[in-house]
């Protein structure tokens, strides 16, 4: 079974940073287009971030200037850099990886982020 892995969530104050990771095992890793999307209760989900496989990049007006999304195709692992945040960034965040048809979702981690 495919399996993403998010970690590195967690709490920050406003104005503070974090940095996720998702990782994976599987193998279309370097041909996929990985995304980081983030929900809060009651929203729909929305993308934050979006990497293709040539490594143009894409952010949602919210988090633009602010969030960097990278990948280590090597290691199979994707990154979202998250500066400057603000209490509006808190959600659980999830990780996203699609190629054709395979669309694969990681099960999510929280980010807190207090006043």
């Amino acid at each position: 079974q495919v399996q993403l892995v998010e970690s590195g969530g967690g709490l920050a104050q406003a104005g503070g940073s974090l940095r996720l990771s998702c990782t994976t095992s599987n193998l279309i890793f370097s041909v996929s287009t990985l995304s980081w999307y983030r929900q809060t209760p009651g929203k729909e989900r929305e993308m934050v971030a979006e990497i293709s496989s040539t490594e143009t990049t894409t952010y949602g007006d919210s988090v633009k200037g602010r969030f960097t999304i990278s990948r280590d195709n090597d290691n199979r692992e994707v990154y979202l850099q998250m500066n400057h945040l603000k209490p509006e960034d808190t959600a659980v965040y999830y990780c996203r990886q699609h190629w054709r048809q395979f669309d694969y979702w990681g099960q999510g981690t929280q980010v807190t982020v207090s006043s």
